[in-house]
């Protein structure tokens, strides 16, 4: 999740011990064209879906304990919303039990503690949908690092996505050397208004099976409602220049150009590892535009086969051109070609003519009834907060997400008495009804 405007029941057998997923390579076009109607999940909700949306994103924090998850369904209930987003992958790990990724490090202490049950008996109970909230490619902070030996981003760093800066430094490196990893780091906290962290790299195939292996298991052994991908994006167009991404870019283009393009930048490329991208600057945006997109449809139809009733959703960048452009996160072409149910523009912004134009452009794509609105309640006050909800309304969009529960409950400014969340669950019509 990110705060920019352009410049976001009980379990079904889960074990306890880790499982293993094992995923059959099925080429796109061929999956996409085997989807057809499926007989229902035995696990879905026995509650009908919300017609509109009232949700909050949970930022992990929250699921560090029993009783603050159950604070979370309580007070969420009790303002009027309906839908949870729950962080479940926050930085590579697992805010859940028996994944196939690394117990986070804030719940190692409590072995028999499932975040994600806890959330999904409670919320369900008290007819609430959750959606598991899954950061796609943002694997670590830059400060913090898992101690997890499992963890990315210390099994396996020639996973990760390497800065242009980076990229003739780093190409003859050893990934699994210190200094690989350290420069990794080091780059990350010199450039925080850009890098939130460590990247994954989208075009890895082992990347893309981890993330798709995540969410498989997750929508197999919980009776949640949905997915919702985060972070299914490149940090900007200065990533990823791992050596990896840059060879598989040159197998990709080799069918594209000619036999003397072709000889011509071979030998080039002995002399710069860049030659390539850098002669075919277009070609190289597509190619990353195409792993991202790869990856989404991957997610869908996987999860469309598992459990149709399931929504898929994904956290956009706004500006659909910036997001195209320099995040290579086409959700346009995505919401056009049906691979995605609904994306949340996160318009955060306290100014009511820039969200507004967000959204309402966001809602022409395909049509209200694909989006939900991202509000920024960190970043407005609590009237702005209610001006961005009563917006939606007028929009008619499918509903709207308030970023975050955690921010509100924490942060945000009380009245009379009464919590900010509560204030805006009683204060907007759309919720309080």
């Amino acid at each position: 999740m990110v705060g920019v405007w352009a410049a976001a029941c009980q379990t079904v057998g889960a074990p306890l011990t880790p499982i293993s997923v094992t995923i059959v390579a099925v080429p796109v076009d061929e999956a996409v064209a085997t989807v057809g109607p499926t007989v229902p999940s035995s696990s879905s909700p026995t509650f009908p879906r919300v017609a509109e949306t009232r949700g909050l994103w949970v930022v992990r924090s929250t699921l560090v304990h029993p009783d603050s998850v159950r604070a979370m369904v309580e007070r969420a209930a009790g303002a009027g919303f309906n839908t949870l987003l729950v962080q479940v992958r926050g930085r590579g790990d697992a805010y859940y039990s028996g994944g196939i990724e690394p117990r986070a490090d804030a719940i190692q202490h409590q072995p028999e503690f499932d975040p994600l049950a806890l959330t999904v008996r409670e919320a369900h109970a008290r007819g609430i949908e959750v959606h598991a909230w899954i950061n796609v490619h943002l694997i670590s902070s830059a400060s913090v690092i898992s101690r997890a030996p499992t963890h990315l981003v210390n099994a396996r760093p020639g996973l990760l996505a390497v800065p242009r800066e980076l990229a003739i430094e780093l190409h003859g490196v050893d990934p699994a050397s210190a200094r690989y990893f350290e420069r990794l780091v080091v780059h990350a906290l010199t450039h925080p208004e850009g890098v939130e962290g460590l990247y994954t790299s989208p075009s890895s195939p082992e990347v893309k099976q981890r993330v798709y292996a995540v969410a498989m298991d997750l929508v197999e052994r919980y009776e949640i409602d949905g997915i919702h991908l985060d972070y299914i994006r490149y940090p900007s167009g200065d990533f990823d220049y791992s050596r990896g991404a840059l060879e598989r870019f040159r197998r990709w283009i080799d069918g594209r150009i000619t036999d003397d393009q072709r000889a011509e930048f071979v030998s080039a490329s002995e002399r710069n590892p860049l030659a390539f991208v850098e002669a075919f600057p277009e070609p190289w945006a597509e190619f990353r535009r195409g792993q991202i997109t790869d990856l989404v449809e991957r997610i869908y139809v996987g999860v469309k086969r598992r459990r149709p009733e399931v929504l898929v959703s994904a956290a956009v960048f706004p500006d659909a051109r910036e997001s195209f452009l320099h995040r290579y996160q086409d959700w346009e072409g995505w919401l056009r070609r049906g691979i995605i149910d609904v994306v949340a523009p996160m318009a955060y912004n306290p100014d009511d003519g820039l969200f507004e134009a967000a959204i309402s452009h966001a809602a022409e794509v395909v049509g209200p009834e694909r989006v939900w609105a991202g509000v920024g309640a960190y970043l407005n006050t609590y009237e702005g907060t209610l001006s961005k909800i009563d917006i939606t309304q007028r929009i008619g969009v499918r509903g709207f997400l308030l970023f975050s529960y955690d921010w509100s409950v924490a942060y945000g400014p009380a009245a009379g008495g009464q919590p900010f969340l509560e204030r805006v669950g009683r204060g907007a019509p759309s919720v309080n009804r």
